[in-house]
Parts: structure tokens; sequence; C-alpha cells
């Protein structure tokens, strides 16, 4: 045999690729079987023209053997073969792929489906091999070669014996060391498992004898003897690449169940295939209910790629945007190279038009679900709606056209759940604003001071309960020309310009008596005024600027939230109440008695408001001096 060096030589650059290039050692098996089925193809291809090959699609077989005590793994096929210039070309020069070149030469030709483009998933085997030797006769060759290595030091390569055409690749495993187990590799069960995952869906049958144990027929009990027998190891036909009338709704709920480990049937199932400029297959489930880690750090997105049903990354995360964290599935695309990398996807520019499509699938399935399922996604929405009003407000409401039409409120026309496109029409052109309240329950918001006076203008109430409700709503700005208020912003505006005119005028008489509850309030509240928002009410809260009580109290619920974020609150009192004319007498005569009856206003708003009193003790005390004066 001829010793050679490598084309591209330096042990830098074999280092680089294996190590780069590859995230795990268990990666090199789906490459030597991905190269052998390759060859499969080709020959196959052939034997479509050709009829001297001589074989139908069902002889062409992937064959793995396993040799525990000489540490040797197998990987066995009878495609194509090579001749010792291709043996040379292919495996003497680095990231030189065969299977580019043919599918380059046969690239106006329909159902060529080669594998392997990128050239260098051959050296993976490296990772787990101290040696390396390739046997391969080529079709219709009567001369055999073999190839052998142990690394970037170079190569061998020579004639050999081989019966029949085809190539065997054996790979000596490494002895195992402090931080690799290497042996693991000859284990049948460990190599089964593999192929189930990265290689399960190969054209060709992908097959192994398996050594087992089985009580001996007539024998004595306990009495067992060992078994070989042929398994086939993976199952050939991805589900997604079948039409889906092909497929049974059980077919479907039973993959997903055993795919992605839920117990529960998915709530929606999205099959699609593309062709263009993007060409891929996908299989895509809502589950019913969040996993259990969804809304933690921990929680990874990302669906399955595939390249011609080859597992390249378990959770690609570049093919969901956040906010469709919640989808789980699979992409099959033919666009894309097996060997490739995690940092090279991200620069992929089919990847990225995979996504965008993706994207625009997914919200087309949710919108026909919100019209044409209501109920499901209603359900829907009760689990993972919070994941798209965050989408909502994510990266400076960049997304927020995407998602608005997909966001669900509660409303106070019956308490049911409403899209803004159904408040919007309901309202109608003449109301320009669209009225929101905050609170942790609808029942708690229904005892706003401020909720009756809306509802008694005719104007329709959005209540949000998320903490993210309204941030989500303050991004978006409006919707169809509407804006949105909260209605215990200091802009709410329910009056009439008389009703305008006449409250000015009272505030305006007031001011030394509410600059006098002020102080006695202290920091509590920025200034205290007479309105006409409430009906029945004496008193209420509302603030001024972009921070609501709600936004306030998220905000400052943050982990690592130094600096306390403070609204700008206003105590209003009701001026038709007789409280206002209790207050004007005090002023007149008694203004220590004022001031306390200032601070049991307030407290009395705050506890409306679902806002903490922040000396309760105080509170409690001044209700029991007033009541006993």
């Amino acid at each position: 045999m001829r010793t050679k060096q490598f084309k591209s030589e330096s042990k830098r650059l074999m280092d680089m690729m294996i190590n780069s290039i590859y995230t795990h050692k268990e990666i090199f098996l789906r490459e030597i079987i991905s190269n052998a089925s390759d060859a499969l193809d080709k020959l196959y291809f052939r034997s479509l023209t050709d009829s001297s090959v001589g074989l139908g699609s069902e002889d062409f077989v992937i064959r793995i053997e396993l040799d525990e005590e000489n540490r040797l793994i197998r990987v066995i096929d009878n495609g194509c073969g090579m001749t010792e210039e291709e043996l040379d070309t292919n495996l003497g020069t680095i990231a030189k792929s065969g299977s580019l070149a043919f599918k380059k030469e046969n690239e106006k030709t329909e159902n060529v489906d080669i594998i392997g483009q990128f050239g260098v998933g051959f050296y993976s085997a490296f990772m787990v091999s101290d040696m390396v030797t390739v046997e391969t006769k080529a079709f219709g060759s009567d001369e055999a070669f073999r190839w052998e290595s142990e690394g970037a030091d170079g190569y061998k390569i020579g004639p050999c014996e081989k019966a029949d055409f085809g190539t065997v690749v054996t790979m000596h495993i490494k002895e195992d060391t402090e931080d690799e187990k290497y042996s693991d590799f000859l284990d049948q069960y460990r190599i089964s498992a593999l192929i189930k995952k990265y290689s399960d869906y190969i054209r060709h049958p992908i097959k192994m004898e398996f050594t087992t144990s089985k009580p001996v027929e007539g024998g004595e009990e306990g009495e067992y003897e060992e078994v070989k027998e042929d398994r086939i190891l993976n199952s050939r036909i991805p589900l997604w690449k079948k039409n889906r009338s092909e497929i049974t709704p059980e077919e479907y709920n039973n993959f997903y169940k055993e795919k992605f480990y839920d117990f529960e049937d998915p709530a929606k199932v999205i099959h699609t295939s593309v062709e263009g400029q993007a060409t891929y297959h996908a299989m895509m489930f809502i589950p019913k209910r969040p996993p259990f880690d969804y809304y933690s750090k921990d929680y990874e997105k990302g669906l399955q790629l595939y390249s011609k049903g080859v597992l390249i990354m378990d959770k690609c995360s570049d093919l969901l945007p956040d906010y469709f964290s919640f989808v789980k599935g699979l992409v099959d695309s033919e666009d894309l190279s097996l060997n490739i990398s995690r940092e090279m996807l991200q620069h992929d520019s089919q990847l990225k038009l995979i996504a965008k499509t993706i994207e625009k699938k997914v919200k087309s399935e949710l919108e026909k679900m919100l019209k044409n399922e209501r109920e499901a996604y209603e359900e829907f929405f009760k689990n993972f709606g919070i994941q798209l009003k965050f989408g909502v407000y994510n990266g400076y409401g960049v997304h927020k056209d995407v998602l608005k039409d997909l966001l669900l409120f509660t409303s106070s026309n019956e308490k049911k759940l409403v899209t803004l496109a159904e408040y919007a029409e309901r309202a109608g052109e003449e109301q320009k604003k669209i009225y929101y309240a905050c609170g942790e329950t609808v029942e708690k918001i229904e005892m706003l001071p401020q909720c009756d006076s809306v509802k008694e203008k005719g104007f329709e109430i959005l209540y949000l309960t998320e903490y993210v409700d309204e941030f989500a709503l303050k991004m978006l700005g409006n919707y169809a020309d509407k804006e949105f208020i909260n209605i215990c912003d200091e802009q709410l505006d329910l009056d009439s310009e008389d009703e305008k005119k006449e409250l000015e005028t009272e505030n305006a008489d007031a001011k030394d008596m509410f600059e006098e509850m002020k102080t006695a309030i202290g920091d509590g509240v920025s200034s205290v005024r007479y309105t006409n928002k409430l009906s029945n009410h004496p008193v209420c809260l509302t603030t001024e600027g972009g921070i609501s009580l709600e936004m306030e109290k998220t905000l400052n619920s943050m982990p690592g939230q130094e600096q306390k974020v403070k609204a700008q609150i206003v105590l209003e009192i009701n001026a038709k109440h007789p409280v206002a004319e209790k207050l004007k007498a005090l002023f007149a005569d008694d203004k220590e008695t004022l001031g306390k009856y200032a601070k049991l206003l307030y407290g009395e708003a705050c506890l409306i408001s679902g806002k903490t009193i922040d000396d309760p003790v105080e509170y409690s005390n001044l209700i029991c001096e007033l009541m006993t004066k």
C-alpha cells in the first residue's frame, strides 16, 4: 500500500472540522450511514436506465456489524462503490464531496435525492476511532481498493480482496478515557437508539444482527439461550412526506405523543409542504397545555431539523420566533446541507427563508382556528395567550402587526373573550377610544369606581388581568384608529363642554383646600382634585403620565429592580357626593380633622384600586377615632 498525505494537509484543519462542525460525538454514525445511503442512491439511480445493475429498490441495504471484542464497527453497503481514483479524490481531500459532484452532474434530472453535499462527514469517524479503513469495489469493476488512516498524519491506499461491489467502512473505536466512554458505541442497543434518533427515515433498510436471550424450549426453568436475529432498525418512510389525505387523526396523534413525549393529543396539527424558493416538509403541533417548564428559563424552543430525512438538529430555535415558541414539530428540507453546524445554520439564507414561511403558516392556522373553532382557540389562548401578548411588547413592538389580531381580552360585554376587531366593530366609527381597566381579577376590576361611569356612557371596557396586558396595549398604541385609554388615567374624558367648565371652576375655588389635603397625605399623591368620573362613589385614584398603578406594581416586582418605579397618583373626589360638602366645611372650621379625612379617603381609594396602604395601623386608628367623635 502507498502512504500519502492529505491534500489539505494540516492536523489543525482536521481538528477544526471535527471539533467545530460536530457538537456531539455520536453524530459520526449518522454521517457514515448517510454516505452509505448516497452510494445506494447513486446505484439505484443508475439502475433506472441500466438493466445490467440487476437490483430492484428492495435489494439495496445498509448493514451494521459490531465486534465488541475487537472494538470494531462496520458499516456495509451494496452501493456504487469507488474506483481507486475516486477513493483517493474523495477521501484524500478533506471537504471533497463525491455526492455533491454527482448531484451537479445530474441536476437537471428529477428524483435525484442525495444527502451528503458538504463533504466532511466521513471525517467525523475520527472523533470516536483511532483508525478507519475503507474497502470498496466500484460497480462493474474487477478491482477493489483499501484506504486506511489514523487521522491527520495521512493515509494509505492500495488494492485489496473484495468479492462484491459496494463499500465497507470499519472503525476501530478508541479506548475509554476518564471523560469519554467510547465502549458505549459498541453496544447494540445504543447503536439502535442512535439510528432511530438520527437516521430513522433513511429510505433504505438499515439492518443489524441482534443478540438476545430467550428461554430454552423444553429446557429447565431459568435456562436461557442466546438467539441471533436480523432486525431493520429504521422506519424508512417519514410520516410528514405522506399526503395529508393518507394520514388518519390517530396517526398524527400517536406520532406527536411518541415523538414529543406528551400524554395528550395535540390541540392543533399543522402539516405543510412547500416548494419554491424554500422547499421543505413541516409537521407541527400546538400542545393542549404548556409543558411544565414552559414559562421558565429552562424551556428550550425549537423544531427538529432534518435534511432529506436525516436529523441535523434536535431543537433548531432559529425556525421559530419566541412568540410561537409553544409550537413543537419538525422541518425536513432538501435545501440544507447535512454536514452543517449550529454556527453555520445561523447564517444560512435558506433557513431564514424557511423560518419566515413557517411564521406565516403558524399565524394563518391560528387565524383559521380563531375564525372556525372559537372554543378551541379560546382554550389555546388561556394556555399560551400570554406569550402572544409578550410578543407584541417585546422588541419595541416590532412584531405587533403580526400578532394584534390574535389577541383576546375579557370584555364587559357579557364578560366574554373578544378580539380587538370585535370590540372596534361594536364601537363604531364615532367612538375614538378603546377603554380598558387593569386588575388581578375581573371581579376586582368591576369594583373600580370609574367602571360605572364608563358603562353608563354606553362604552365597552376590556378587562386586563395579566401583568403583560397593559404593556402590550401601550405598545400597540391604537387599533383601527382608536386609541387605547385606561379608565383610571387622568386623560379619561367623559364630560360635555359645559361640565368641563363647571368642574374647572370648582377645582379653582377649592385649590387651597386640595393643597391642605395633599400636605396631610404626603408623598402618596401628586395632587388632589374634583372629578365628574364617579357616579355614586366618593373617591378614586387616577394616574398622570405613562405609568399606571398596575404597571408600577409589575415593574417593581421584577427581579433586580433596585430603583423603584413610582406612578404619579391623583386622589379624585366626586364633586357631587355629600363628602365634598363635608370637606369644604372642615376646611373652613377644622383643618386638622380635614387632614385626617384626607388620609381616610386616600386609604379608601387605595383599597378599591388594589394598592397597598402604606400604614394600615394609622388607617385603622383613624377610622376608630372618627367613629367615636
